[in-house]
């Protein structure tokens, strides 16, 4: 168990990392930005208490948010993720599976995980640039940062998830 937090911690730095130095730094067609952080809080497995996987989805999104200038953004949207990634999760597993499942390609299978990270990375990015809009005045802008967003996190972690496979 103590293995296992720390390599999750070690993933979490890392991608914190990258998201700060290098995909902050990216905007496709002044709409797209990848937001790679949020596969974490999708790597939780199923058995973890509810409430550790409120507080860890919190604390990332707090680190987040100190080192974007997001004040309170990420955090409210991490939290968010955290509140209803097991129920997206009780979704495409079985019943009657293990309980300490973590979600990727190899125990969900490739059409179940892309659908259970399509639908997260979403959420994460209907509410981020929601809260970070909070207006509606602008909405087709709107609607394309959160779709040219969704697709281009989607496809990274469909990328990262493989490379994690391999």
């Amino acid at each position: 168990m103590k293995i296992g937090l720390l390599k999750g911690i070690i993933a979490f730095a890392v991608l914190l990392l990258v998201q700060v130095l290098v995909f902050n730094h990216i905007h496709l067609f002044n709409c797209a930005t990848p937001l790679l952080y949020v596969y974490m809080p999708m790597l939780f497995s199923r058995n973890n208490s509810r409430w550790v996987v409120l507080l860890l989805s919190f604390f990332m999104g707090m680190s987040i948010d100190v080192f974007q200038n997001t004040p309170g953004v990420a955090m409210a949207t991490m939290t968010f993720i955290g509140l209803i990634q097991p129920l997206i999760l009780g979704v495409f597993m079985q019943q009657d599976s293990e309980a300490d499942i973590v979600p990727s390609m190899r125990t969900l299978g490739v059409a179940k995980f892309s659908y259970y990270s399509f639908i997260i990375t979403f959420l994460y990015c209907l509410v981020f640039f929601t809260l970070e809009t909070f207006t509606f005045f602008n909405w087709l802008q709107w609607l394309e940062t959160v779709g040219a967003s969704t697709l281009l996190t989607y496809i990274l972690i469909l990328v990262l998830e493989n490379l994690r496979r391999s």
